[in-house]
């Protein structure tokens, strides 16, 4: 505080007076009983101190001149000097700007106060997030207003009574619970199984509750934190964290917090277990954004987040345990409710089946103007669905493809002038009935796009040699389909590590492969997308410190549902001292492990680089068990190349040019086939041949346009 109170000793008065903060706070305190100025009941302290003169009550005059730093003058310099003199404390005191921020706020206010300045100041206020917005009515009664919620739910939600009784006194623990000021109104975990109906539930009694005057909104605020991976996006986050706590919404959600950076997951955990997060430096509100300041003596700040007046709503299909090891120990005891769903039982299946098949009726009568029936037969296949994997989405598609079905059905069908159709299964398939007739349903569901499998298949036979590549491909299909099955049969799935790694010399056909591989797995349904991202390492490394993880990012977003090929992955990495390299690969290491489901990575590069490479990072050799390696082509392959290359340009090669082009591939193979280039060789040399061929047609304008003959070649050189 030394640097603070001698910027007080230079601002107020030439005397050299020692003004401690004591006598500042002293000075306010006679201010507000006697009146004055601050400055001239600093005086009057300082004369007393020293015996001068006794300490008496001052009557402010402000028509006379009062001065700042030895200065007197009008109203309008001294206050322009105070300016000035608060200018200068605010470089002395930024290092340690926290811990006297309040002082130096309340000087100004008085200083202001002072000099009959206008309104009261706000400088240098710090806050939380400004407004609050409550997320309920009121308290008083509140308890009361809970009557008939858990009917209103088990109307609409089958088989998770226990759930709906937990979620609902979660709910209600704020109204009987003593919180401070600061805190949420209820940090609660809702667990279970995918599709049981927690997303659905929680909508369900924010609305009732709404209806009901507990709650002021019936909205939920939802922060996916899968948005959020690197540190990079902090700034990001703690915009979004802000808004939702500023919203209307009565209750924030949080989903797939796995995938969000740990230091991020370490506010939302302050803001369970305190109520608050404090910030690492201060932000003013600019046209709705938060943006960063470091002047000490700016407006009306944010420093903090705060939670008061939301339920925080954390959803996941993890387990406790699980969460505790993302969150930590201290997040999972800060909890107020953990309310778990539980698989559907076949009886809650029915129930759910029997909304759905409902609501079909109405959506085909409303959009289609017939009147439905749907049998005994088709509701089992529906309920079936249930053990095939897909627990209640199973059953959601079931109804879906039938509307989809009955309306292709309707456009395709005007001869019909029935006002009934129905639904029933038979032999193995869903069918549309109409009269005494059955129609398949799948002849009227159009079929997405999958990556045209026979297409590819074709495409890949059509690759000359990696008979051991292609084996591995077809090998993955036959895996997966049978693991497809075993899902339909309830039995428990295996999971492959698809990751890559192709060795071997330029133009050996990796990146070839690796396009087929991305279609080949959309074809299949392992992958969603199939489009192939080729990057390299200046695609990976960014130029500047914050740079690097922000681009690795990008680049697997934009491969999700792909294949990332990484062509020279090795340069990646430089060594030890490369530290935008060693980021982009623990960057890449986290996101592969965070998109694993849908994203097939492949790096590529010289096999003794490669190896040299997966020791950079402890964590790429187990991701990427699958080493294939492409081997330099031979002759015979090189020729059959080439052939397919010329027909590929419109071109033939005559018969007497290959016994030429044969030896020319195998010296060249034999003598360096690393920097030939292998399938670059032949593109190279069938080009220089249409060049050579064009020569000379000019001199033979009846020779044949479309055959490459072996002077064309010009082997002998």
């Amino acid at each position: 505080m030394n640097g603070f109170e001698d910027q007080m000793n230079k601002m107020f008065g030439s005397n050299k007076a020692n003004y401690t903060v004591e006598d500042i706070e002293e000075a306010k305190k006679r201010q507000k009983k006697y009146g004055g100025t601050l400055y001239d009941n600093l005086s009057e302290i300082t004369a007393a101190r020293t015996g001068k003169k006794p300490l008496e009550p001052i009557m402010g005059n402000m028509s006379q001149p009062v001065g700042t730093s030895g200065i007197t003058g009008t109203l309008a310099g001294n206050l322009e000097a105070a300016s000035l003199d608060i200018e200068r404390i605010e470089s002395a005191v930024k290092s340690n700007a926290d811990d006297i921020n309040a002082t130096l706020s309340e000087l100004n206010k008085n200083l202001k106060s002072d000099f009959s300045f206008g309104q009261p100041a706000a400088s240098g206020k710090t806050s939380s997030a400004t407004e609050v917005n409550t997320g309920i009515v009121e308290e008083e009664g509140a308890l009361e207003r809970f009557a008939g919620v858990s009917d209103i739910l088990k109307e609409k939600v089958f088989g998770q009574d226990e759930f709906i009784k937990k979620l609902i006194i979660a709910f209600k623990r704020p109204f009987v619970s003593e919180r401070d000021d600061n805190d949420a109104l209820n940090s609660i975990f809702v667990s279970g199984p995918a599709c049981t109906g927690r997303h659905y539930t929680l909508d369900l009694i924010t609305d009732a509750l709404f209806d009901k005057k507990v709650l002021t909104s019936n909205e939920i605020y939802k922060m996916d934190l899968s948005l959020y991976p690197t540190s990079a996006e902090e700034k990001l986050f703690i915009q979004d964290l802000y808004s939702a706590l500023r919203s209307k919404a009565s209750v924030i959600l949080f989903e797939n917090f796995a995938l969000c950076n740990v230091a991020l997951l370490g506010r939302i955990s302050d803001l369970v277990s305190t109520g608050e997060s404090m910030l690492n430096e201060r932000y003013v509100m600019q046209n709705g954004q938060l943006v960063g300041v470091t002047n000490a003596l700016a407006g009306e700040t944010v420093g903090s987040l705060k939670a008061a007046g939301k339920y925080l709503v954390f959803m996941g299909t993890e387990s406790v345990g699980k969460l505790a090891d993302i969150m930590g120990a201290p997040f999972v005891n800060s909890l107020g409710d953990i309310c778990s769903t539980t698989p559907l039982d076949d009886e809650a299946v029915a129930k759910i089946c029997g909304e759905l098949e409902e609501q079909l009726k109405a959506r085909v009568k409303k959009q289609l103007g017939f009147d439905l029936t749907v049998d005994e037969s088709y509701r089992q296949y529906a309920v079936s669905c249930t053990s095939r994997g897909r627990a209640l989405k199973g059953v959601i598609d079931v109804y879906e493809d039938a509307l989809k079905a009955l309306a292709e059905f309707r456009l395709e069908k005007d001869d019909f002038t029935g006002t009934e159709l129905g639904l029933t299964y038979s032999d193995d398939a869903a069918k549309i009935t109409a009269g005494d007739e059955k129609f398949p349903m799948n002849d009227y569901i159009q079929v997405s796009y999958s990556g045209e499998l026979e297409a590819v298949e074709k495409e890949l036979e059509g690759i000359v040699g990696l008979t051991e590549i292609k084996d591995y491909i077809h090998g993955l299909k036959e895996y997966y389909s049978v693991q497809k099955r075993r899902r339909e049969e309830g039995l428990k799935a295996g999971e492959l590590n698809r990751h890559m790694i192709f060795t071997g010399n330029p133009g050996t056909g990796k990146t070839t492969i690796a396009r087929i591989v991305s279609r080949y797995l959309k074809a299949i349904g392992i992958l969603s997308g199939g489009q192939l991202v080729e990057v390299s390492r200046g695609d990976l490394v960014g130029r500047y410190v914050g740079h690097t993880a922000p681009l690795v990012n990008k680049v697997v977003k934009s491969a999700i549902g792909g294949v990332l090929f990484i062509d020279e992955a090795y340069s990646l990495y430089r060594g030890e001292e490369d530290s935008f390299g060693l980021e982009a690969i623990d960057t890449l290491v986290k996101a592969i492990e965070d998109n694993r489901d849908d994203l097939v990575v492949i790096l590529a590069g010289y096999s003794k680089e490669m190896e040299d490479f997966l020791e950079a990072n402890s964590g790429l050799k187990s991701r990427f068990p699958n080493i294939i390696d492409f081997p330099d082509y031979t002759g015979e392959e090189l020729l059959a190349i080439a052939h397919i290359t010329a027909k590929s340009k419109g071109y033939s090669i005559a018969g007497d040019a290959e016994k030429p082009l044969l030896d020319f591939f195998n010296a060249t193979q034999l003598n360096d086939a690393r920097e030939a280039g292998n399938g670059r060789l032949v593109r190279n040399k069938i080009e220089e041949a249409i060049l050579n061929q064009s020569r000379r047609l000019v001199a033979e304008p009846e020779a044949d346009l479309s055959l490459l003959m072996p002077g064309d070649f010009e082997l002998g050189k």
